[in-house]
């Protein structure tokens, strides 16, 4: 990694990714190891990496055989093990196609092409695709982690009267074809350039959920069961504004976040001590 003199606030600057790795859109760290997953934005192969954070190397790659990435967004892993990929960046909000991705034992997966088990799902509240009104096209998701026997998303509002306002959906975690249900919702800040959500991250051992824009991020935790709209949450400034689309849980205190590489800025891993 070259040595930088720039501002990175409270970030600390840990890894410059790999040019294979220039949409970063969504990390999940690896328990106990040094290495990250990472996968990519739309328009790229369908393949998940294995990233070594401090040999800056990627030691695995695994396609799924069969799919493609439309819009792949986040990643996210349960207490088993098992990675799941989010295929529903949904900009126009008029996909019908949304689709989450099962990777069992990643690390212990040999071949190059695998076909995952597949979680398929669309929205309770949506009945037309797109909706008829722009101010109806609110179905936009970047970031989900797991929960129990649930997968949980969070939107990003693309109306152009932006509001702060994240929903809040519930998916089981089974295999075919389920309903996202609407649970709640969260309310970010109200500048759309600032407080869109991209990306969140779980940390099991203690519930502590942390959820991304482009320069702050939001800590949940002191909740009851997988109520955590009812818990604390403290709100991170950054002071560093980026295309950052991806977060995982280091260590209960530390977070590693990442950002996509643009106009020859970002393409990094950053630490954040909490």
């Amino acid at each position: 990694m070259a040595a930088s003199c720039q501002d990175y606030g409270k970030l600390e600057l840990i890894a410059d990714l790999p040019s294979k790795l220039h949409e970063v859109s969504g990390i999940e760290r690896l328990p106990n190891q040094e290495s990250i997953w990472a996968i990519n934005d739309s328009r790229n192969p369908p393949e998940v990496y294995r990233y070594n954070l401090e040999t800056n190397k990627t030691e695995q790659t695994i396609r799924l055989k069969g799919y493609t990435n439309i819009d792949w967004e986040d990643l996210t892993m349960d207490a088993q093990g098992t990675l799941y990929v989010g295929d529903f960046g949904n900009n126009f909000s008029n996909r019908e196609d949304l689709t989450i991705y099962h990777l069992k034992n990643p690390e212990q997966i040999d071949k190059r092409r695998y076909e995952p088990e597949v979680t398929r799902f669309q929205f309770e509240d949506q009945k037309k695709f797109p909706p008829k009104s722009k101010k109806d096209r609110i179905y936009d998701v970047e970031s989900f982690i797991v929960l129990g026997d649930h997968f949980y998303l969070f939107t990003r509002h693309r109306d152009a009267a932006f509001d702060g306002e994240t929903r809040v959906y519930q998916v089981p975690l089974t295999i075919g074809d389920v309903t996202a249900k609407l649970i709640g919702t969260f309310s970010t800040c109200n500048d759309e350039k600032d407080c869109q959500i991209t990306s969140a991250a779980v940390h099991v051992p203690t519930g502590k959920i942390a959820l991304l824009s482009h320069n702050k991020v939001w800590i949940f935790s002191d909740y009851e069961g997988n109520s955590f709209l009812e818990g604390s949450v403290e709100k991170i400034k950054l002071h560093h504004n980026s295309q950052k689309e991806s977060i995982c849980f280091k260590n209960e205190n530390e977070l590693y976040i990442a950002d996509e590489r643009s106009k020859g800025k970002g393409g990094n891993v950053y630490l954040l001590k909490l």
